[in-house]
C-alpha cells in the first residue's frame, strides 16, 4: 500500500507562486507514473502535470510555461512549482502515483484570489 501526502497549498494572490509537495511512502524512482491533478468546484478532476518513469513530462495546456513538475529521486518527494498563478488555478490539487495500481493523496487546497 502506497501512501501519498500533499502539502504546500494555501492562499496566494494572482501572479504569485506556490510549491506543492507530495511525500510518498515508496521510492518515486520505482513508479510507472506520478503526477498532479486538480478539481475545482463543479468541475471534473483534470490532469495538471505528469512525470513518466522514463523522465518525460506532460502538462495541461492551461499550465504550460507556468508550472513545473519535478521529483527528488534521492528521496520520495514529488513537487509542483506553480508560478504566475491565476484565479482559475483555484482547486484542490491531488497527487497521483501508479505503481501498478493507482494511488491518490487526499489533496491540498490552492486558492488564488486578491
Amino acid at each position: 500500500q502506497v501512501q501519498l501526502v500533499e502539502s504546500g497549498g494555501g492562499l496566494v494572490r494572482p501572479g504569485g507562486s506556490l510549491q506543492l509537495s507530495c511525500a510518498a511512502s515508496s521510492s518515486i524512482s520505482s513508479f510507472v507514473s506520478m503526477g498532479w491533478y486538480r478539481q475545482a468546484p463543479g468541475n471534473q478532476r483534470e490532469l495538471v502535470a505528469r512525470m513518466l518513469s522514463g523522465g518525460s513530462t506532460n502538462y495541461a495546456d492551461s499550465v504550460k510555461g507556468r508550472f513545473t513538475i519535478s521529483g527528488d529521486n534521492a528521496g520520495n518527494t514529488l513537487y509542483l512549482q506553480m508560478n504566475s498563478l491565476k484565479p482559475e488555478d483555484t482547486a484542490v490539487y491531488y497527487c497521483h502515483a501508479n505503481y501498478g495500481m493507482d494511488y491518490w493523496g487526499k489533496g491540498t487546497l490552492v486558492t488564488v484570489s486578491s
